[in-house]
């Protein structure tokens, strides 16, 4: 893809263009699992649909590890890349497949053992007891595949192979239909005709990612770095966050299936009928689900991108038309869920059966009443995000799941049974979007006050003068920084460089550490939002909230992030390469053989995460107010005649 002018193209044609891959490959994912479900119902009937419900929380939970493992390898080469250590890259790579092999054989077996006893924990009945445990034997052997094939498609996207990732997706899915027919409509061959078509689909899957292994464009993988390794603490570290969000649907997953089945039981639908249904309602939605996060998801690098470079009408308006997207579609969806659920249940088979039908109405047309404002909340989770708040994004994500849901479907099940379960949806749905709302005008206020641009700072004094901001940009060794040190204390104000860090943790929900070793590592735009823009938007928000009162600024971007604001000096300072040569050697003990290496290396990956961010030449004199070569009267006379600059400016 070309690169893309984010402050300035085209919001609709941004939208497109990020927005569907990401739709396209959550709905392939989607109708690998509703495929099974139509077959093994139309095949097989109300038990089969029951057994692949029983089973699904094993899908979640290998799709968790394979996120644990892909995700955080994903985010590690992309970290060591940035940094140019390709070696490290590599062996974090090979480290990764080898234990995400290990892990899925051993999970495998150990649920292969277990799965009579695991079967029942997950709210399987005795009549779909002997169809889950055929079903589920042969998932589980097709588990390592499945984390293979999941966890290697982000690795190979971190690449920057997103087309091949979306290749073996497809070939999967597209094998795994074409099985289903023949393996349950031809030789009717029931729920395990079903489970070997998807584990078929699978391998072959797992087969062309592994592949591509002797295809990396970014290093050459060699034997010696398949030996796991201590970079698997950071692949764990980083993946954890995706793991935990798994794991949080498979709770929920569960949950629903044992409290359906119990209180099912005691009414004339039995415990057979609420199980099989719920499966069935679950895929059909998560169709809607994957088209809401698909379009939400690919706004993020457009807000994310519009909000650090302080371009608050542009995310306004990204803001409005996603929101409007994605309403229209949980209308749609919702509207077929209330005029078309006879029909929805037909599809997946058992249309004889009045009792299956009549329960499986009130659960779309109840469970998924206003099942629609759920889009506010998962559009709201993934934008705050983009806004660089991690802590309000997860939120959003857990409090209808854990903190509504389950309290209320156990306290009106308990005074209203089955009925009181389904109830217990829309209200969940409907407190949540209160919640939410609450939680977005508090993010929408922040980009208005923004957008204000009074930055008024009456109440901030410098030696009796109005507050001001100095914004200096330098080169590698220069010594830039400790003039805008030394600049800071002539003028009695604070000083920020590593401090912004600090402050960004807090804001983000990063550590220290990550952010400091990642926050200038962006390369190239791409279509996938990643921990970089959530860092720069962090960092941005510090820095708005600093221009407030007073300070000295080094790097990240500050002079262009505050733009628009007329108390901002902005400077560039620069050394001849002798002179940053001698600093780096004596400052920050780098060997002279490398030195002029390293200084060359590390202000190229300023210019360039400038450039990603700004859409400038760093070194463009024309961007900055002063230019200044610090050797002309050295470190100490350069902070003097700055600070003699800017008090005779404002007097």
């Amino acid at each position: 893809m070309k690169k893309l002018d984010l402050g300035k193209e085209n919001i609709t044609r941004l939208l497109l263009m990020f927005s569907i891959p990401c739709v396209i490959s959550m709905l392939i994912n989607s109708i690998y699992n509703i495929v099974d479900q139509i077959f093994i119902g139309q095949g097989v009937g109300l038990l089969g649909n029951g057994a692949t419900n029983v089973i699904f929380p094993l899908v979640l939970l290998f799709g968790a590890i394979a996120g644990l493992l892909g995700n955080g390898c994903a985010a590690n080469i992309s970290l060591r890349l940035g940094e140019g250590r390709k070696e490290e890259a590599s062996k974090s790579v090979g480290s990764t497949i080898t234990t995400t092999i290990l892990v899925s054989i051993i999970i495998s077996i150990i649920i292969f053992i277990f799965l009579p006893q695991i079967i029942n924990l997950f709210g399987c009945t005795p009549n779909v007891y002997d169809y889950a445990l055929s079903y589920g034997r042969i998932i589980v052997i097709g588990a390592p595949a499945l984390i293979i094939y999941t966890a290697l498609s982000s690795i190979i996207r971190a690449d920057g192979s997103p087309q091949y990732s979306m290749f073996f997706l497809v070939i999967g899915a597209v094998i795994n239909v074409i099985l289903d027919a023949i393996f349950i409509l031809w030789f009717k061959w029931g729920v395990e005709g079903g489970a070997l078509a998807t584990i078929i689909g699978q391998y072959i899957s797992a087969i062309i990612a592994l592949f591509y292994l002797r295809k990396f464009k970014n290093f050459d993988l060699k034997l010696n770095d398949y030996k796991i390794n201590k970079s698997l603490v950071k692949v764990m570290l980083y993946g954890l966050s995706s793991f935990i969000t798994q794991i949080t649907v498979l709770v929920l997953f569960v949950f629903m299936n044992n409290v359906l089945t119990k209180y099912g039981a005691l009414t004339k639908f039995g415990e057979d009928i609420p199980l099989s249904a719920y499966g069935i309602m679950s895929k059909v939605n998560n169709l809607f689900i994957s088209a809401v996060l698909g379009i939400a998801i690919g706004s993020q690098p457009i807000i994310g991108f519009n909000y650090g470079a302080g371009n608050k009408k542009r995310v306004k308006e990204v803001l409005k038309k996603v929101y409007i997207i994605n309403f229209a579609i949980g209308i749609v969806f919702n509207l077929i869920y209330l005029i078309f659920p006879s029909e929805l249940v037909s599809i997946f088979g058992s249309a004889d059966n009045p009792l299956y039908i009549e329960f499986a109405i009130m659960l779309f047309r109840t469970f998924l009443m206003i099942n629609f404002i759920n889009a506010f909340e998962m559009t709201t989770s993934i934008v705050i995000q983009s806004l660089g708040n991690a802590k309000k994004a997860a939120a959003c994500t857990f409090v209808r799941q854990i903190l509504l849901f389950i309290p209320l479907a156990l306290l009106f099940a308990h005074y209203f049974g089955l009925n009181g379960i389904l109830y217990a949806g829309p209200l969940a749905d409907m407190l949540c979007f209160i919640i939410v709302l609450f939680i977005f005008i508090s993010e929408y206020k922040k980009l208005g006050i923004i957008e204000n641009n009074d930055h008024s700072l009456d109440n901030v004094t410098i030696n009796g003068e109005k507050g001001i901001v100095i914004t200096i940009n330098r080169e590698y060794a220069s010594g830039g920084r400790y003039v805008g040190r030394l600049l800071a204390k002539e003028l009695n104000i604070p000083f920020y460089d590593k401090e912004i860090i600090s402050l960004a943790a807090k804001e983000s929900g990063f550590t220290q550490e990550y952010i400091e070793s990642n926050e200038q590592q962006k390369k190239t735009i791409s279509s996938e939002y990643n921990s970089d823009d959530e860092i720069f938007v962090a960092e941005a928000k510090v820095i708005q909230n600093i221009a407030k009162k007073s300070g000295v600024i080094v790097g990240r971007c500050a002079d262009y992030i505050l733009k628009d604001n007329p108390r901002v000096y902005k400077i560039f300072l620069y050394s001849d390469i002798t002179s940053k040569v001698k600093r780096a050697i004596q400052y920050y003990n780098v060997k002279e053989e490398n030195a002029s290496d390293i200084i060359s290396k590390i202000d190229k990956q300023r210019e360039k995460h400038y450039k990603y961010y700004t859409n400038r030449n760093w070194r463009d004199f024309a961007n900055y107010d002063l230019a200044i070569n610090v050797d002309t009267l050295g470190v100490d006379k350069t902070a003097v005649l700055l600070k003699d600059i800017i008090e005779s400016k404002e007097k």
